[in-house]
């Protein structure tokens, strides 16, 4: 077995467990390889002798079986620039906070490998966003996929912006407001729950339409078929605005066009632990949770 290991940001505090993860891989002869950048930054406090490394996407290919993330869902957003089409399997161990995508908590580090090597473990395939525009923008390419959400706001200004939108070439609305999150299943618990969006669980073949602070009240988020071909145009004040790929931010301005639909390829995550969605939701938003006592 072969996995790639990533993290986006080295804590104090992860030492132990950055320990405990490669005490356990070594012990179960599970060959590894660390994300270049990481491994720069963990390689002062951790003995990193004969750990080898990986820089892009081109080094991982299909050649891995799994690919195994340090931190939290951030962690995993940014993971999958790596990943992308090759189909490996990420497992996140969370060290951040909430963990919606990470869900092996960093005390069960050994559990999680073993399940892995029993084959104890279930892929679930989450959906993405493609992004292209009429201006064929080089800075977005190839990284034009979304896990989460594509959002587009406003950039150097206090005024609101207006969203033009086209759903099947079919117009359904300007939403006058901060900003639109088009959002994926994944992504519906991140920034679209925030600015109001609805919950929709990973299976479901929806996207979400959320816009954020709007002026006319009655533009509520929408939930549209997976397979609907998204458009809009903005325009305001400025004559830039910002487009967000989850963590990923570059500018257009009033004259593109945005085109948005299904990505051509899932990304898949590992499930350990019978820690469905659906669990998951519980303990984090703490549903059913009474703390008046």
């Amino acid at each position: 077995m072969k996995v790639a290991i990533y993290g986006q940001f080295f804590k104090t505090n992860d030492i132990i467990y950055i320990k405990e993860l490669f005490n356990v891989l070594t012990k179960n002869n599970i060959k590894f390889l660390v994300e270049q950048s990481y491994f720069n930054t963990i390689q002062k406090n951790i003995d990193t002798k004969n750990i080898a490394t990986f820089s892009t996407y081109n080094d991982l290919k299909n050649s891995f079986d799994f690919m195994i993330t340090m931190g939290g869902d951030g962690t995993i957003l940014r993971a999958v620039t790596l990943v992308r089409d090759s189909n490996i399997p990420i497992i996140g161990i969370n060290t951040g906070r909430l963990g919606f995508l990470a869900t092996v908590q960093k005390e069960e580090i050994e559990n999680a490998i073993t399940a892995i090597l029993k084959n104890d473990f279930e892929v679930k395939e989450r959906t993405l966003l493609s992004v292209s525009t009429s201006s064929n923008k080089k800075d977005m390419l190839p990284l034009n996929f979304a896990l989460n959400e594509v959002s587009v706001s406003r950039k150097n200004t206090a005024s609101m912006i207006t969203i033009e939108t086209y759903l099947d070439n079919e117009y359904l609305n300007s939403y006058w407001a901060d900003g639109l999150i088009i959002a994926t299943p994944t992504g519906s618990t991140g920034y679209s729950l925030s600015c109001g969006g609805p919950i929709i669980t990973p299976r479901a073949k929806s996207f979400a339409l959320t816009p954020i602070a709007p002026h006319n009240l009655n533009a509520r988020p929408l939930v549209i078929p997976d397979e609907t071909n998204i458009k809009f145009t903005v325009k305001g004040r400025e004559n830039e605005f910002l487009l967000s790929l989850d963590s990923r931010v570059t500018t257009i301005n009033s004259k593109t066009e945005i085109f948005v639909e299904k990505a051509s390829f899932n990304l898949k995550m590992i499930q350990i632990n019978k820690q469905t969605f659906i669990k998951t939701l519980r303990e984090k938003l703490l549903w059913g949770k009474d703390l008046r006592n």
